[in-house]
């Protein structure tokens, strides 16, 4: 971790040219990662601002902000993963660990790929890398796939709901009208307007403290936190099954 970093030298300018070359590299290939955390540089530094100064006004944000725990050291822990039952959010985000093959250090070392990223010891940039490092975290908790376009981009909406950082709202939207300009459907765009109105009644989840949240039943924290079930997302996913399932079958031999 650098030294620490006068807010006024971290960046909140919004770079658009960098966000649009990104976005269109990452729309010809989504398993590009480290566009995003472009995107989220060019435009979602005043974000963590906010979320930061927001947090610090709860009382167990308070809290949180004083200790200033990185969450990804925790996360990577696979002996401090494994006292969490089965039913709770902990054995449910562990069992998502081992299903994709995913961590919070892999998705925190594509972050540092893009030298812009603010890795300093300031409780803004702090802020932001806790964001990052829940964003699996709210994969499980919402019930969008990770290891699938649609379920990225409905996260990627319900993420700009709940932080208000605009980059989560450009790749929403760019993804949503790349598929609008290639199928003419209406189904992805119907499941991310849902994954933003589910951010926006759902509680924030920025705020919540990790080891009481792994330690709750996942559907008694799902009803606590007010995140409702992924209706049009679960219509989109068979939409798209179903149509891959006619292209295979059209060119199938007879």
């Amino acid at each position: 971790m650098t030294p620490a970093t006068a807010p006024s030298t971290l960046t909140y300018r919004r770079d658009w040219r960098t966000a649009f070359r990104a976005v269109r590299a990452l729309l010809s290939d989504p398993n590009d990662t480290v566009q995003v955390f472009r995107i989220m540089g060019a435009l979602n530094g005043a974000a963590s601002r906010t979320g930061y100064q927001r947090l610090i006004k709860t009382p167990e944000g308070g809290v949180l902000a004083y200790r200033r725990e990185e969450l990804v050291a925790k996360l990577m822990d696979r002996i401090w993963l494994a006292q969490y039952a089965p039913g709770t959010v902990g054995a449910a985000y562990r069992d998502f660990l081992d299903r994709t093959g995913y961590s919070a250090g892999g998705l925190a070392d594509v972050s540092k790929q893009d030298t812009k990223a603010p890795d300093v010891a300031h409780p803004y940039a702090w802020f932001g890398r806790r964001t990052r490092d829940m964003h699996d975290i709210w994969h499980v908790l919402t019930g969008y796939q990770a290891d699938e376009p649609l379920g990225e981009v409905c996260l990627v909406a319900f993420s700009y709901a709940q932080t208000g950082g605009l980059g989560w709202a450009f790749i929403a939207l760019s993804a949503v009208l790349k598929d609008l300009r290639k199928t003419g459907g209406r189904a992805i765009a119907r499941a991310a307007w849902e994954g933003y109105r589910h951010g926006r009644k759902a509680s924030w989840l920025a705020a919540e403290d990790i080891d009481t949240l792994f330690a709750e039943p996942i559907e008694a924290a799902r009803r606590r936190l007010n995140i409702a079930e992924p209706v049009r997302y679960a219509a989109a996913q068979q939409r798209l099954r179903q149509s891959r399932e006619a292209t295979f079958a059209m060119g199938t031999p007879a």
